[in-house]
């Protein structure tokens, strides 16, 4: 089969997935088996996306990919609604590599929203914090394209918590500090800026105290192999201890 009748193929699919995600929504639908007609609605997407794919309309896949999440995410498959969203993004990204489609299409928010899906699978599900991380930062990203400052700062905020939990305390300390002053500008949201400037501090502590006690020993005698070890575990026990104020 060439491209053409691929496309062909892929196009009949979206819309027979079109009439079973119409007819699962109706009353008769709703009672006999509308789930079974998502579930094979969201099937007939995610074939019509790969026949796109092979057909290289790489626009037409990230939308039936889209389609596809959309319906994972109403029968409550997360894990399977961050996959086909991240696909979706992937082949939007071989469409456009200069990211023209959102920018055009003023989807920045709605990328957003996809990748704030995909970090709370992430979190929650698969309990991988780092790419939790990168999508939560990738978010924030298209919110700030839409100038929607608000919506980044709750994405930075996540980016920060979890930061300071994998000991990255810089990177946290640099948005706290970044959402406080930005935070500082609104007169509804001020308040909050003394919580975000005070988990700054606590950060700003662990990483100084330490350094700073570490450094005056250090000036006076080298530290061998066993006091190294020591003032790790140190670490280890006041980081633990600031975990148990949360």
């Amino acid at each position: 089969m060439d491209n053409s009748g691929k496309e062909k193929e892929a196009i009949q699919l979206m819309a027979e997935a079109d009439k079973k995600v119409k007819s699962s929504g109706s009353f008769l639908g709703g009672m006999f088996g509308g789930n079974h007609k998502v579930e094979e609605a969201c099937e007939m997407y995610a074939r019509a996306a790969n026949m796109f794919k092979m057909a290289k309309n790489w626009s037409a896949a990230g939308n039936a990919f889209c389609q596809a999440a959309k319906l994972h995410m109403q029968l409550q498959n997360k894990h399977d609604s961050a996959t086909s969203f991240v696909d979706a993004g992937n082949a939007y990204k071989k469409a456009d590599p200069q990211g023209e489609v959102w920018r055009d299409m003023g989807r920045f928010t709605i990328a957003a929203k996809h990748h704030i899906t995909i970090a709370e699978v992430y979190e929650s599900e698969l309990v991988d914090i780092e790419k939790a991380i990168a999508h939560y930062e990738q978010a924030a990203d298209y919110y700030k394209g839409e100038e929607s400052n608000s919506s980044a700062n709750k994405c930075l905020l996540k980016v920060a918590s979890y930061s300071a939990q994998l000991e990255q305390y810089q990177k946290a300390i640099e948005i706290y500090e970044q959402v406080g002053t930005n935070t500082m500008d609104n007169p509804l949201l001020k308040y909050s800026a003394k919580e975000y400037f005070f988990k700054a501090a606590l950060c700003h502590f662990i990483v100084d105290e330490l350094n700073a006690k570490v450094k005056e020993f250090d000036s006076i005698s080298r530290l061998d192999q066993w006091l190294t070890t020591m003032l790790l575990r140190i670490k280890k026990t006041i980081q633990g201890d600031a975990g148990d104020l949360k």
